[in-house]
């Protein structure tokens, strides 16, 4: 194997053995935490732009099959991790981890000390990094500027939202027995809409920028705003008509759904040192007092004290650092989530979310008293 490196925007650098394709690639060093799912990961449209370091040790050790994608292709930018299986083991392997990265042009690294990788993303914050065939900082420090001064733009929509990659170029229809649920699509995994058809729902996959009054057309029972990635804030240009939308329908927001629909209710969001990515984070239900394990890939949570100036009200909470993780409004019914009620990967106990969502909309069918 060739060698290659990671280069840090701290001017921290690790060097590993080349995997994937021979091009450098530039993102956001995030790190993920699951001890399986690494197929769900790289496929997770909300991981678009990121290089992703999986903490755990082995990645590829039961290689890639043709079920758990959730997307049409992985949208990583890069993956960073420990010790890469190039023989894996399971009956339903189609592909090894390093053939999906040839076949989709994702540069990675092996042999990289995936712990300290960790240790000083979690020190510093998330960083911009570079996956690199050589050690020139120059270059890729220019880069880290350019995307600094594009943050600064992000509220005047002065750039183009990185949804804009992941979302349905067309409205997608999928055929149901039950309620009509319209999903806008920031970035969509597949298990939600799967999620959706295994409670009978008919579901429609619109554009994150689908005209609201081509949405009305659709004669939807509810609204799901859906995951995605990138700065909620991105979005800002169309925020009035997201709140028209989830005005007039039973509506849930999942991860950016949800701090999508705090920002368009008056509400703000912000940034996390490091986000929340894995599939173990403990959630409050502070109606109820119960306790998830839940699936999360969130940089931004909604801003708790910003909540005081809308109608709504916190339903979850982060056990780990008190973050925002769920929330209703007072009169409307609107509802939202910061991790991933579908799971894949983690565990599934949050599925009531749908269920709930679903009766919601079951109840409201035929009434449009809300706008």
């Amino acid at each position: 194997m060739s060698k290659g490196y990671l280069l840090l925007e701290t001017g921290d650098w690790f060097e590993g053995d080349w995997i994937g394709p021979k091009q450098d690639s530039v993102g956001e060093v995030v790190f993920q935490t699951g001890m399986t799912g690494y197929q769900e990961v790289i496929t997770d449209p909300s991981y678009a732009g990121q290089i992703v370091n999986f903490t755990y040790p082995l990645i590829g050790n039961y290689g890639i099959n043709v079920v758990d994608d959730q997307s049409i292709r992985p949208y990583v930018a890069g993956v960073i991790v420990a010790e890469l299986c190039h023989q894996p083991s399971h009956s339903q392997y189609r592909q090894t981890f390093e053939q999906v990265l040839q076949q989709f042009q994702i540069p990675g690294l092996a042999g990289i000390d995936t712990r300290e990788l960790t240790k000083i993303i979690r020190k510093h914050g998330t960083l911009y990094g570079k996956i690199s065939r050589t050690l020139d900082f120059e270059q890729f420090h220019h880069w880290v500027l350019q995307k600094k001064n594009e943050e600064k733009g992000i509220q005047k929509g002065e750039i183009l939202p990185i949804v804009e990659r992941v979302t349905t170029p067309i409205p997608l229809y999928y055929p149901g027995n039950g309620i009509h649920v319209v999903v806008v699509d920031f970035g969509s995994k597949f298990s939600i809409i799967e999620a959706l058809r295994s409670l009978d729902c008919a579901v429609t996959v619109v554009p994150y920028d689908y005209p609201i009054e081509e949405v009305m057309k659709l004669d939807a029972d509810g609204i799901l705003f859906s995951n995605g990635p990138g700065d909620p804030k991105e979005l800002t240009p169309w925020l009035k008509g997201y709140q028209r939308l989830a005005s007039s329908h039973p509506t849930l927001g999942i991860c950016l759904g949800h701090q999508i629909l705090g920002l368009a209710f008056g509400a703000d969001t912000e940034k996390l040192p490091f986000g929340h990515r894995g599939v173990n984070h403990p959630v409050i239900n502070l109606e109820t007092g119960q306790i998830w394990i839940t699936s999360q890939n969130h940089g931004y949570v909604v801003n708790e004290k910003s909540l005081e100036k809308t109608d709504f009200v916190v339903t979850y909470r982060n056990v780990n650092d008190q973050s925002v993780e769920g929330m209703k409004h007072r009169y409307l019914p609107i509802q939202s989530v910061q991790f991933h009620p579908e799971a894949h990967p983690g565990p599934i106990e949050a599925f009531e979310i749908f269920k709930d969502f679903v009766e919601t909309c079951k109840q409201a069918k035929g009434v449009r008293q809300y706008a």
